[in-house]
């Protein structure tokens, strides 16, 4: 245990090192009238991106292939995780392992996680630095990272997760454990805003491409991806946005399609009241952290299949749910925590909020000043690595056009 433990403050301070010691600093806004969103949120988040991205530039690789765990019944390159919430049980050290909805056992395996957690946050900043400046020397760093992931065949990781948060005595791995790879949806769209620059190898970005291709159609076609496709909660909304994510990256429209569909036909109408609450979530051990996790996959499932022909942002479905009703029921809670009129999650509480990325993109997407004041006031760059494990868009400046609005 103490060992799991070094191994992870030291993770995310290398990752956080430039920045463990400051505060998110406060930059003035442009005026209200403003539209420009991605230069507003430019403005709050350049200086710290800037400083991290620079810190990433001589960082190595780290893969799935630099930690194992004896307990896993993949191979070296097999990703491997055990549950969150899943405990020995105190009848006997043989027994299969118990649950304890929304309580963490720090001596499960989670390096894999944390290593691909890294990788997330290493392209996702250096693709917000290139974004920035144009300077291609981000580019370069960030396929240093992708290639040992999803190309060179001593490192890289298989494009499944068949051993995703296994419970000792019960699942060598399940469909559960699909929520793990959230975290490689900044590498996409990192790799994404990134694929004109003259420093991004084609090959390369072919091979890569092929791996998330691969993977697209584990996360289909494998009864543990349709599985979690069916969950009735976040579990469900983070299939839809993993699938989306890595469909628009390869090119693949029908399941950009069906995403968009699945999310107005089912996510919605499932999962959201008309006033905007999602009582699945309300109803767990951690009701506040969980809502907002929802939200923001929500959010970006409308950030990154919204068109002008099929606006998701718009759309409500037909029991009243919307992304901007869900936006506004969560809004006042974020601003004003304290009045969060639930009770309290068993671990976290005081960790959330953070800088939500549905506000910054409702806040583009309903012109609402009000959202992204408070949005920018937040902590843009957590270090607590449960909210970080729960915040898959870190970097929203890859996220957004230059201008905020719809392709």
């Amino acid at each position: 245990m103490k060992t799991s433990i070094l191994l992870l403050l030291l993770v995310f301070s290398v990752i956080y090192r430039p920045v463990l010691s400051q505060n998110t600093p406060q930059v003035p806004l442009q005026s209200k009238s403003a539209e420009n969103y991605f230069e507003q949120a430019k403005q709050v988040l350049a200086t710290r991106v800037l400083q991290q991205a620079d810190s990433f530039l001589n960082e190595k690789p780290v893969t799935v292939t630099a930690q194992q765990c004896a307990r896993s019944a993949g191979g070296k390159h097999d990703f491997y995780s055990e549950a969150d919430y899943a405990w020995p049980n105190p009848a006997s050290v043989d027994s299969p392992y118990i649950l304890k909805d929304g309580m963490t056992n720090p001596d499960n395996f989670t390096a894999h996680r944390h290593a691909m957690i890294r990788l997330s946050i290493i392209v996702g900043t250096l693709a917000s630095a290139y974004r920035i400046t144009g300077d291609e020397v981000y580019v370069s760093a960030a396929l240093r990272h992708c290639r040992a992931w999803f190309v060179d065949t001593a490192t890289l990781m298989q494009p499944h997760l068949l051993y995703a948060q296994a419970i000792k005595g019960r699942f060598t791995g399940w469909g559960i454990g699909i929520i793990d790879a959230i975290h490689l949806m900044e590498v996409a769209q990192g790799l994404s805003v990134m694929q004109q620059a003259r420093a991004m190898d084609p090959q390369t970005l072919q091979q890569i491409k092929q791996w998330f291709a691969r993977f697209l159609t584990w996360l289909t076609t494998h009864p543990y991806g349709r599985d979690e496709m069916n969950t009735v909660n976040n579990h469900a909304t983070c299939w839809v946005m993993q699938v989306a994510c890595y469909a628009k990256f390869t090119g693949n429209k029908k399941w950009m399609d069906f995403c968009a569909t699945r999310y107005k036909q089912v996510l919605l109408p499932n999962q959201m009241s008309a006033d905007g609450r999602f009582p699945q979530e309300l109803r767990r051990t951690k009701p506040y952290g969980y809502s907002l996790f929802n939200l923001d996959a929500m959010a970006t499932i409308c950030q990154l299949l919204s068109t002008k022909k099929d606006n998701l942002w718009n759309y409500q479905a037909a029991n009243g749910a919307s992304i901007q009703k869900g936006i506004a029921f969560l809004f006042p809670y974020i601003h004003h925590k304290e009045q969060w009129p639930y009770r309290a999650d068993v671990m976290y509480w005081s960790n959330w909020p953070v800088a939500q990325p549905a506000l910054l993109f409702g806040a583009a997407a309903f012109h609402n000043q009000q959202w992204l004041d408070t949005w920018s006031r937040l902590d843009h760059f957590p270090q607590v690595p449960e909210v970080i494990r729960n915040l898959p868009v870190r970097n929203p400046l890859i996220w957004i056009s230059s201008s905020g609005n719809l392709k």
